[in-house]
């Protein structure tokens, strides 16, 4: 049984002005629950541990209830897309409250009541459908450039109904200085709501020497790996900067870098180094990444950056414009997260669907903060860019678009056809994954498991021996292998009755390199 099936749904139905939506179960009804057997598949696609460790560190939950809110949340996002196909022009937006248990969904139009009701839910009726806040917001985007100082920033707020626009509460008139750039700019100002805020965001820039990646003496943070190299935040460099490796190492170039308007870059790396579908949690491992599905307002969201490492928060609006001192950007999504310099340009990812990349902010990890990120999907778009993934993800995102053959690095070498699984395990999960080198390993994949046999196949390209281990995570969060599969064969198999808890499975390289493919599941 699949657990995203399993949420139960229940439809409040509401009339027009009242808090609609579809509910899901309250977070702590779920403590103590026991899984079901077949957990495995889904925990290992919206339950990553360190990603768990760090949505009960600041959302103050239960590891089960981090679980469940991410099971709700992907529950939701998949209404979401259904809903907004039936409400067409008709469409107003939709968030989620009370720790992610409600789904509140928006529209215009009353006629639409029945065909949403037969759905299982009844909308909130409102002024302003999406398109015409979007159409306020785009107003408001043309004439940035007479945009006040005292203006951080807008967006638009689905709860509301209303395009907001911030002033600056530690100026005197930034309220009448919002108002009038709103007049200005010949809105709606009935669509319009002006909201004072402390927020001086600015981007996350650190002119220090560090890990991450560096251009000359500034420091940065990858996004997310493309064919070809990787995505980061504009403000980092500008096309033809050079770019080194944390470790020092020759790393690539800048070939787009696109601030202020927008906030994003490409780095086209050289043949040392590897894409992979990962982002470093700061704990000694790394998160997947398996798509780009856009995670809706009221989600939980994480940020991996080189300064504070993994925090967590929530989106709290989409197509955000920000007034930074350098020039405005729009298109950018809103967070509760923190975020300091040099966490510039890192990534931002849902679950393990890729979100976007660090643009800028206000405040910091101290004492908490907003932070904004360039939506990773506009980037793939614009930029015919293939976002490197690897595992089970939502099927959205931006599709793959092979880049030019003149972008990819004559010098790499060709790597062997990729394995076929040479054996079966009854419902098995499969991954993948590439070992360019004898003596180096990675991991395949991580995931929470109930008590159970875990069974495991790994099957190695022609002519290479690579290596499996099954390691569990104990207190402390150091890593012990608990299970081996060291033959010289190109098939590797792993048996191992094992208690509820964090594994992950890692693939070694005895000898040779390519890409390598593994079953697995816990029964």
């Amino acid at each position: 049984m699949d657990r995203r099936r399993a949420i139960t749904t229940a439809a409040v139905i509401v009339t027009a002005g009242a808090t609609a939506a579809l509910t899901f179960p309250a977070l702590a009804d779920t403590v103590g629950r026991e899984k079901p057997a077949d957990d495995v598949a889904v925990d290992q696609v919206l339950a990553e541990p360190e990603v768990l460790a760090a949505l009960s560190r600041d959302f103050d939950l239960t590891t089960e209830q981090a679980t469940d809110r991410l099971a709700a949340e992907r529950e939701a996002t998949a209404t979401v897309r259904t809903v907004k196909a039936v409400a067409g022009a008709a469409w107003a937006g939709a968030w989620l409250t009370g720790d992610a248990t409600t789904l509140t969904i928006a529209v215009t139009d009353q006629g639409l009541a029945d065909q949403v009701r037969t759905a299982g839910a009844e909308p909130k009726i409102v002024q302003h459908s999406s398109a015409a806040l979007d159409s306020v917001k785009a107003a408001l985007d043309t004439n940035a450039d007479n945009a006040s100082e005292s203006i951080p920033g807008w967006y638009i707020d689905p709860a509301a109904n209303a395009v907001v626009l911030l002033a600056r509460s530690d100026v005197a008139d930034a309220e009448a200085a919002a108002k009038e750039f709103a007049a200005a700019s010949g809105v709606d100002a009935a669509a319009v709501r002006v909201e004072r805020s402390q927020e001086a965001p600015k981007p996350l820039f650190d002119i220090v020497g560090g890990d991450a990646f560096t251009i000359g003496n500034a420091r940065c943070s990858i996004g997310f790996a493309v064919v070809g190299g990787f995505v980061t935040a504009g403000h980092c460099g500008q096309a033809g900067a050079g770019t080194d490796g944390v470790n020092g190492a020759p790393q690539g170039e800048f070939s787009v870098s696109s601030f202020p308007g927008d906030d994003f870059a490409v780095v086209r790396t050289n043949g040392d180094w590897t894409p992979t579908a990962s982002v470093n949690d700061y704990n000694g491992g790394v998160l997947p990444v398996a798509g780009a599905d856009v995670a809706p307002v009221g989600a939980s969201i994480c940020r991996s950056g080189s300064t504070t490492g993994l925090h967590c928060g929530e989106v709290q609006a989409l197509n955000a414009t920000v007034n930074y001192a350098e020039g405005s950007v729009t298109g950018l999504t809103r967070t509760s997260v923190c975020a300091e310099p040099g966490d510039s340009g890192g990534s931002f990812i849902s679950g393990n669907q890729a979100q976007g990349v660090t643009s800028g902010g206000s405040g910091d990890c101290i004492v908490g903060g907003v932070t904004f990120f360039q939506p990773v999907a506009e980037i793939l778009e614009k930029n015919d860019l293939t976002l490197v993934t690897g595992g089970s993800g939502g099927g959205g995102g931006t599709p793959p678009v092979t880049p030019p053959a003149s972008s990819a690095s004559p010098s790499a070498p060709a790597s062997p056809p990729a394995a076929e699984p040479a054996c079966a395990t009854a419902g098995s999960v499969e991954r993948s994954g590439t070992l360019s080198r004898p003596g180096q390993r990675r991991d395949a994949v991580r995931f929470r498991a109930p008590a159970g046999t875990h069974a495991a196949c790994l099957t190695a390209p022609a002519g290479a021996d690579f290596d499996l281990y099954l390691q569990q995570q104990v207190t402390g969060g150091r890593w012990v292998t608990v299970a081996r599969a060291a033959t010289d064969s190109g098939t590797e198999t792993i048996s191992f009755a094992g208690v509820a808890g964090n594994y992950r499975y890692r693939v070694a390289s005895a000898a040779g390199a390519g890409d390598f493919a593994l079953q697995f599941a816990v029964n």
